[in-house]
């Protein structure tokens, strides 16, 4: 089977943020051994200039459906951008899960040479790139990288996290 746009980016894009939600479930159990309240990391960050916690979820899910349906030219749901709780956030992931999985292979595959301009910043500058350049170069990275961000964000405020709850999620256990 070769490579398409479909299986490049759509079974990576659930699995990322399958285990972002792992990722937040386990910080959840944590506050409940270490009781706090959860739902201060909401708004944790690494530096003083940078999106929070909650900032980094949103777009981590607005990365994956906003880059599927810019290559397959769909409709992506739309969010309010409003969550405050933990489970507000892993609740926005599972409508974005449930919505990558309606999306058809055939939506992305042989879009690989189709311009796909996509907003870049605050200042509403654009850029253009091919479709496959545009999953590969732009879309994957981002996504890694906002999950990535909670996966530290959460592991500096102690929650037991290790590389194989970001690579396997719930299958780190197993």
């Amino acid at each position: 089977m070769s490579l398409t746009l479909s299986s490049a980016c759509l079974p990576v894009f659930q699995t990322m943020l399958a285990n972002l939600d792992h990722c937040l479930a386990k910080a959840e159990a944590h506050a409940a051994v270490r009781k706090f309240d959860v739902n201060v990391l909401v708004q944790a960050r690494l530096a003083p200039d940078m999106l929070p916690l909650a900032s980094q979820v949103r777009i981590a899910c607005d990365a994956a459906k906003l880059a599927v349906a810019r290559v397959g030219a769909l409709d992506a749901p739309r969010f309010a951008d409003d969550e405050t709780t933990l489970a507000q956030l892993r609740e926005r992931i599972a409508k974005t899960l449930a919505w990558l999985a309606t999306v058809p292979a055939n939506a992305l595959d042989g879009q690989e040479d189709r311009d796909i301009t996509f907003p870049v910043g605050r200042d509403g500058a654009t850029r253009t790139m091919k479709g496959e350049a545009y999953v590969k170069h732009w879309a994957l990275p981002n996504v890694y990288f906002h999950v990535t961000t909670t996966y530290a964000l959460l592991r500096h405020n102690g929650v037991d996290l290790g590389k194989a709850d970001y690579l396997l999620g719930a299958q780190a256990g197993a």
